[in-house]
Order: C-alpha cells, then sequence, then structure tokens
C-alpha cells in the first residue's frame, strides 16, 4: 500500500506536461497540497496539540513546502532524467540519517542497494543529452535532502494517538501548502487560466498525488522500517519513464531496461533484513555434553 504513494507521483510529469498550463509548477505545488490538507482536515476534525503545532509545521515544511520548490526548480535547471536521479539519492541519505538520528547500526547492505537503486534509476532516466547545471543540481540534492529528513524525523517522532493517518497528512500538506501560498504568487504571480483538461490535472494531483498518496505515505512510515520506505521512493521515476514510453512514445532501449531491473532488484532487497553472518559451531570441551 505505501508503495501507491511514490507510484501516484510518477504521474506528475505526464500530467503536468500533457494537462497544465505551461509555467506555473509552484501553483500546481500549491493546489497539490492546500486544498487536499484542508479537505482532510474537515473530514478528521482533528488539530495539532501541544508541541504538535511546531513539529507538524516543520514536517510540512520538509516532505511538501520546501520539497516542491527544490524540485521545480531542478526540473527547471536540469534534463528531467538528471533531476529524478538527483531525487532518487534520497535513500542513501536517509541510510547516513537513521544512524545520526535514530541511532540504529550502519548498514551496508542498505547502502550499497541504495547506491545500486540509484544507478538503476540513472540508466533508465539520463539520456545522451544530460546537462549539468550547478543551481539545478544544488537544487536536486537540496530535494532529497528535505524529503530524506522528513521522512527520518517523521519516524522518530511517530504520531500522536489522537491522529490518524488522514489526520496526519492533513496538518503536513495544510502546513506546506501555507508555506508555498505566498511563494507562489511572489515567484509566479497570478494564478493561470484553467481550463477543464486542467482541472482534471489539478483534482488528480490534489485528491490522489497529494490526498491519498499522503495519507498511504504517512501510514507506512508509522509500521514500516524508515530504510525501507526510502528506497520505494525510487517507484516515481520508473513509473514515469513507463507512462512516457506507453503514453508519449517514448523510447526504453536495452540500457534503460537493465537500469529498470538494478532498480526494481534495490526496492526489493530495501524490503528484506540484511542477511546475517553465521559462524560455525564450537566444539565443546571434552567431556561437556552438548
Amino acid at each position: 500500500m505505501t508503495a501507491l504513494a511514490p507510484a501516484s507521483w510518477g504521474t506528475t510529469y505526464v500530467v503536468t506536461t500533457e494537462l497544465l498550463p505551461p509555467g506555473h509548477p509552484l501553483f500546481a505545488g500549491l493546489l497539490r497540497a492546500l486544498p487536499a490538507g484542508l479537505i482532510a482536515l474537515a473530514i478528521t476534525r482533528t488539530l495539532p496539540r501541544g508541541a504538535w503545532w511546531g513539529k507538524a509545521a516543520v514536517l510540512g515544511v520538509l516532505n511538501i513546502g520546501l520539497l516542491f520548490p527544490m524540485l521545480f526548480l531542478a526540473a527547471e535547471r536540469l534534463p528531467g532524467g538528471v533531476a529524478a536521479t538527483l531525487a532518487a539519492a534520497q535513500p542513501l541519505v536517509v541510510a547516513v540519517l537513521a544512524v545520526v538520528i535514530l541511532g540504529e547500526s550502519p548498514s551496508a547492505w542498505r547502502l550499497v542497494w541504495g547506491a545500486i537503486g540509484l544507478v538503476g534509476v540513472g540508466l533508465v532516466v539520463i539520456g545522451p543529452d544530460a546537462a549539468f547545471d550547478l543551481t539545478g543540481v544544488v537544487a536536486g540534492l537540496a530535494a532529497a535532502a528535505s524529503m530524506a529528513l522528513g521522512l527520518t524525523l517523521t519516524k522518530k517522532w511517530g504520531r500522536p494517538a489522537e491522529a490518524g493517518p488522514t489526520a496526519f497528512a492533513g496538518w503536513q500538506l495544510t502546513a506546506g501548502g501555507l508555506f508555498l501560498l505566498p511563494l507562489t504568487f511572489f515567484v509566479e504571480g497570478p494564478p493561470p487560466a484553467i481550463d477543464p483538461p486542467a482541472v482534471l490535472g489539478y483534482l488528480w494531483l490534489g485528491l490522489v498525488g497529494g490526498l491519498l498518496a499522503y495519507v498511504l505515505w504517512f501510514r507506512g512510515i508509522g509500521s514500516l522500517p524508515v530504510t525501507s520506505v526510502a528506497v520505494l521512493v525510487l517507484l516515481s521515476p520508473l513509473v514515469a519513464a513507463v507512462l512516457g514510453a506507453v503514453l508519449l512514445g517514448q523510447t526504453l532501449g536495452p540500457v534503460q531496461l537493465a537500469g529498470f531491473g538494478l532498480a526494481l532488484a534495490a526496492i526489493v532487497a530495501g524490503q528484506l533484513p540484511a542477511p546475517t553472518r553465521f559462524s560455525a559451531p564450537v566444539a565443546a570441551p571434552e567431556g561437556i555434553s552438548k
């Protein structure tokens, strides 16, 4: 169920390019976050209490409000494949933060498979015309770091007993949307004209890619190891690549298919416990019964 969240995020590229008005990515992020958050609050009628006002604001900014602008800036300054590959570095960042923030033991298993997944995504989405822009690279890495820190802190702080996954998602979507509200109008100015295809696109991004996806995502964070959740993010660029091939006529050659297999292997391995080393049994001293 948790995997459905990043899978739905993989539809963002085709929805944005085919249905939404161009040149307003922050407005798309705002409509993806704020209405969905307000709907969740209206359904659950549950607000944060005490310290959770501050925690929900921090998580909302990291998981949504700061993440969206960094992703959009990376997408504007870099080819889509490069931006997607930088975002796929998130499992590696989470593997490090799990040691620093959660006190978990370092895991070579997680780091190796995170690196393999990153290479796999790179093979799928980076084309021969890939170019590197310093601002775009910094924005892409900042997006990966923001989401990784938000994910790790969400795991560390847990979820208050009075808040279910829908209320918890509503807090963060609303906080992230309120963070985006002034930024969107300052950077992009007035909203664009919205035609019927754009209405469908915004509804999909808000209800499926926003409300439903984040309810499943935060529910999964509460029940799965943080590193297992992090590696599921690799599904997003893979779904985007498949939709590009099916709907937009883009080609997946042998190199892309090999990368696809590597990324899928990393996703599966990320759900498995690291193998343990078994030492040979020690013989009991003579005269002592085993």
